[in-house]
């Protein structure tokens, strides 16, 4: 979570491997025999135990059974030690996790947190050091045992955090000496929208009268466990949680479920500030007085072929967070079991880049709109840097909830979310642009946002199975001004031009095309190369609404055809013919365990047939060629998706990229990679009956 001002942090002591004492190790075995782990037929992990705090310690077991490499890998990126494991190109990005990560400041608020969170994290670090010790041949790069205080370091389960909006070639200006390449930290930038989409159904609009949830992050690949946490003081939470967290971040328990989108309110601002040195170091001016510039000394380390080196920043800050109210936002909510107990956690305000949709047995349903958001003063332009100096720029208190945009119970019947603005969250119920300060929303509508509208706005029967068509719903939104005005151009164009001849089979295929991508579509190619070319031709212009709605309107139809010939020619270069089929070229491949996967043409992969969501798709498969291949394959996109259905028992279909295991070994490496790519979803085994009809193997951690 960021404040008003940026500056930076502290180092991290190197962590040694060591034995645990006999003391310790009686400890993790003494618990471990109150946890039961239950592997599916999917792999899955069912964690019980008799507390929370013996749920959480099973629950890291598990995933690091599944996954270690990325529950290291979350951690070495949240506390800033990446460069220890993977040189000196990476830290500059060590150096912005310690502008906010100061492991002497967690391990206090460890000290201060309240019992209840303490149990959990010091079982959070115990799961994991009793996994490594139960485990000699896992080799962790850098962390080679965890302390529960390193739980605070990583609270909320987005992919990348507020942080990473800073710049690290800016970072770099600022504190670097210029004798590093810039093209190492920020690689030419991914287009491909992150988030999610997220729906809830009210019961008034189902068959069954129950309400419905769709759980549809769009993420890298690979990037959260699934996993069913219970215990006996009430715990009993299913989903998705992002490696090496003790959380379910995206999920349900038997009575409710949630959703988080990431959004695009306010809540990181940049000053430009008058800042001098003083005799007794830098000061910033504030109004009519100086305030201090916190300095610090910041040694970071590097590995280098012969070991790890060090370079020393002196830093300047002056930042606030709250790790323990955030770590306890992201926990309570998966114990809450209406929609009362829901609201009072997020009254702790620290989710401050997700919104959230919710669902319940009760047959309430909401979209709530950020949750951290402070007041500032309207006359500033808050998207550019304001005046420091001018105490008018303060942030002042958080705003309340019934502030912010927020919708319960609509007469619309649904809320959803796909990372647009909230005005159109519920249809007509939604709230009001004009009612609130203009950062409280920095975003615009989207394609998937006028997709989502298309499938809920009117239908009152909604099903497990309907609601799942409606999220894999082929229509491509992008393109319904675009190819008319492709069309008319070339309809316009005389005879005589060569292009008219060359292009009226390509023309002839997207006249007939209903807009909907497919596996076997030819149309789903052309207009995509064609698409992409306009963007090549506009400096990389994004893919939005705006810019189908520029094409449609002022693009040259000579323009238009140019970039129909090149996008038909691309494919022809690259797959031999330009009539070819989308599946043929959209591919889902998963072939090691690797973090940065690798991707061989000549090696099996399976033909999706959704498309990146900049075209308003759903479904989202980011995919592009990779480093020697033709074909596109997707990094993120689709990666844990489910579909809930509440009442008196809970009723959920699920599915994840590839498989629940990292392990190319592990039959769950790839088991789901056929339904995937179908959006054929399983069933979740939920209940202890179900469990155990589906057990293939129940033990205990470190057994």
């Amino acid at each position: 979570m960021l404040a008003p001002r940026l500056l930076l942090p502290l180092l991290l002591p190197a962590l040694l491997l060591a034995a645990p004492d006999p003391a310790e190790l009686a400890r993790w075995q003494r618990q471990a025999k109150q946890i039961t782990i239950t592997r599916d037929n999917w792999g899955i992990a069912h964690v019980s135990g008799k507390t929370d705090a013996d749920a959480v310690f099973g629950a890291l077991y598990a995933q690091a059974e599944d996954d270690f490499p990325r529950i290291e890998a979350n951690y070495l990126t949240a506390l800033g030690r990446t460069a220890e494991a993977e040189g000196e190109a990476k830290l500059y990005q060590d150096l912005r996790a310690r502008l906010y990560v100061s492991p002497a400041k967690l391990q206090a608020h460890y000290a201060a947190s309240p019992a209840w969170l303490k149990k959990l994290m010091d079982a959070f670090a115990d799961g994991l050091n009793y996994y490594l010790h139960t485990h000699p041949e896992t080799k962790p790069r850098v962390l080679t045992r965890f302390e529960p205080w390193m739980a605070l370091s990583f609270t909320e389960g987005s992919i990348g955090g507020d942080i990473e909006r800073i710049n690290l070639r800016e970072l770099q200006a600022f504190y670097g000496d210029g004798a590093q390449s810039l093209a190492a930290y920020e690689p030419f930038p991914d287009t491909e929208p992150r988030g999610s989409n997220g729906i809830a159904i009210a019961p008034a609009n189902t068959t069954n009268k129950r309400a419905l949830l769709l759980i549809n992050p769009h993420t890298s690949f690979f990037f959260r466990s699934e996993l069913q946490m219970t215990s006996k003081e009430g715990l009993n939470a299913y989903g998705a949680s992002t490696w090496g967290q003790f959380f379910i971040y995206q999920g349900f328990n038997d009575r409710a479920g949630w959703m988080h989108t990431s959004s695009g309110v306010d809540v990181i601002d940049e000053f430009r500030e008058t800042v001098e040195k003083t005799p007794t170091g830098h000061v910033y001016t504030h109004g009519t007085t100086t305030r201090p510039v916190l300095t610090e000394t910041v040694t970071l380390a590097y590995k280098t072929p012969t070991g790890l080196a060090r370079k020393t920043f002196t830093t300047y800050r002056t930042v606030m967070d709250e790790p323990v109210k955030a770590l306890s936002q992201s926990y309570l909510r998966t114990k809450a079991r209406n929609h009362k107990a829901f609201r009072e956690t997020m009254e702790l305000k620290t989710n401050s880049s997700n919104n959230t949709l919710y669902a319940d047995a009760d047959g309430a349903i909401a979209y709530y709109h950020g949750n951290f958001l402070p007041t500032r003063d309207p006359q500033f332009d808050w998207t550019k840097p304001v005046d420091g100096k001018n105490p008018a720029t303060d942030w002042g208190p958080l705003h309340a909830l019934t502030d912010l945009p927020e919708v319960i119970n609509p007469a619309s019947g649904w809320v959803y979310n796909a990372n647009n603005s909230p005005w159109s969250a519920a249809g007509p119920n939604s709230p009001k642009k004009e009612n609130f300060p203009a950062y409280v929303e920095r975003g615009v509508e989207s394609p998937r946002g006028l997709h989502a509208i298309k499938v809920l706005d009117g239908v009152k029967n909604f099903t497990v199975d309907s609601l799942l068509a409606a999220a894999y719903d082929s229509y491509l939104p992008w393109f319904e001004k675009p190819i008319p005005a492709l069309i008319k151009a070339w309809d316009n164009t005389p005879a005589a031009n060569p292009l008219k001849a060359k292009l009226a089979p390509q023309i002839a295929i997207l006249k007939a095309w209903d807009l909907c991508w497919s596996i076997d579509s030819v149309a789903t190619s052309l207009a995509i190369y064609w698409a992409n070319d306009l963007q090549r031709r506009n400096t990389g212009r994004s893919i939005s609404l705006s810019f189908a709605d520029s094409i449609a309107k002022d693009a040259p139809p000579d323009i238009l055809l140019h970039a129909l010939a090149v996008g038909s020619d691309n494919l022809e270069k690259e797959f031999g013919k330009w009539q070819t089929p989308w599946g043929d070229i959209n591919r889902f491949q998963r072939l090691t365990g690797d973090i940065v996967h690798p991707f061989d043409d000549a090696k099996p992969s399976l033909p999706v047939g959704f498309t990146s969501g900049v075209w308003g798709s759903l479904a989202s498969f980011g995919a592009g060629p990779k480093p020697g291949t033709k074909k596109w394959y997707g990094t993120s996109g689709n990666s844990f998706v489910a579909v809930v259905e509440f009442g008196k028992q809970v009723r959920a279909r699920a599915i994840s990229a590839g498989g629940e295991s990292g392990n190319p070994a592990s039959p769950h490496f790839n088991d789901q990679a056929t339904r995937y790519v179908k959006g054929d979803l399983r069933e979740v085994h939920f209940y202890p009956a179900q469990i155990k009809a589906n057990a293939k193997r129940t033990y205990q951690p470190g057994n």
